[in-house]
């Protein structure tokens, strides 16, 4: 297997760069002209002018818009995304904290939905017209078309209010709250590593729930997706040859049709990835989960302006990396997109 040429690699980076720095563009000026007040949401609506307009100046919102976008940008090279009017602190020091929560979250939720939907789909393709296909199917048309606020609801109903199987809404219990100390920020890591198996039990009993569901939508996705590219594989000579040898289907699948798919796959799952921390804000909601979801709708409630732009920053550019790596070992594994960028 050749390594991508450092040329190459350097293109697929700038081409990420430059999609961080438009991202960066759109979203502060979106910011910029909302009407929204974040200095009344700092000073309260009964301030009197002069301090409404001093928090002004020390916000820089007196100033022309490009000069604000250049004391951003400055801020942001120094890992300042400003002051959150929600909470009081940094806006760093508050997605430090709450990112890790969606991270974990999406994390197990693609863990699911890949162990899920791709037996799924090569099963499904395999047995083509078969009671599994049509049932793979309709999984994967209610999981497109049914809401996830409606299955985050209907699952606390059965699940939690009626059969006490999981846990509530948030992470924990409320008298485990603050027993163990943040390390990785991951609950179930950080619980195990501290030989909290209590709190790991009660916290795990907390995502389980609200994980298959986020997970049940890009496990949908990425079923539909692996049956779609295992049925075109196995139109191939190649896949006709085998057969024709004696190779079993199982065997086929296996050892000749999903090496030919995995790239394909791996650009799915990171897209896939990338939707389930973007699209986390819904669920979180739902669960009252204290992710990075949340904390954006909170701020939007209040029109915390440094929040918004600052979450929807950090989220654009996970979902740009993970489209950049899958796009970098799409160029590695396949030798056709080596000798096209030549």
């Amino acid at each position: 297997m050749k390594e991508l040429s450092a040329a190459e690699f350097g293109r697929r980076l700038a081409h990420l760069l430059v999609s961080l720095f438009i991202l960066l563009c759109v979203t502060f000026v979106i910011g910029r002209v909302l009407p929204t007040d974040p200095v009344g949401a700092i000073v309260g609506e009964l301030a009197d002018p002069a301090a409404y307009a001093a928090m002004r100046a020390r916000l820089g919102l007196d100033l022309p818009i490009y000069q604000q976008f250049y004391l951003y940008l400055y801020g942001l090279a120094h890992g300042d995304f400003g002051t959150a009017a929600l909470t009081g602190n940094p806006v760093s020091a508050d997605l430090a904290q709450a990112f890790p929560a969606t991270f974990e979250l999406a994390t197990l939720a693609v863990i699911i939905s890949t162990f899920v939907g791709v037996p799924l789909g090569l099963t499904a393709a395999l047995f083509r017209d078969s009671l599994i296909d049509k049932l793979a199917r309709v999984i994967a048309l209610v999981g497109h078309s049914v809401p996830v606020f409606w299955f985050g609801i209907v699952g606390l109903v059965i699940f939690y209010a009626g059969l006490n199987w999981v846990g509530g809404p948030g992470r924990v219990d409320v008298f485990y709250e603050g027993l163990v100390t943040p390390q990785t920020g991951l609950l179930l890591v950080d619980s195990l590593l501290q030989g909290e198996t209590e709190i790991f039990w009660n916290a795990l009993g907390h995502i389980i729930l609200p994980a298959f569901i986020l997970a049940y939508a890009a496990m949908a996705y990425i079923t539909r997706m692996t049956r779609s590219f295992t049925l075109e594989q196995l139109s191939q000579d190649y896949v006709i040859a085998a057969r024709a040898k004696g190779v079993s289907p199982t065997g086929t699948i296996l050892r000749h049709v999903l090496p030919n798919i995995a790239v394909q796959l791996i650009t799915i799952l990171a897209i896939s990835y990338g939707g389930l921390l973007e699209g986390a804000v819904v669920t979180e909601i739902v669960f009252s989960w204290p992710g990075i979801g949340q904390y954006m709708t909170n701020a939007l409630m209040i029109g915390d302006m440094n929040a918004i732009v600052a979450a929807t920053i950090i989220v654009g550019f996970i979902f740009m990396l993970l489209n950049f790596l899958a796009d970098v070992a799409y160029a590695v594994l396949d030798p056709r997109m080596r000798e096209a960028a030549r």
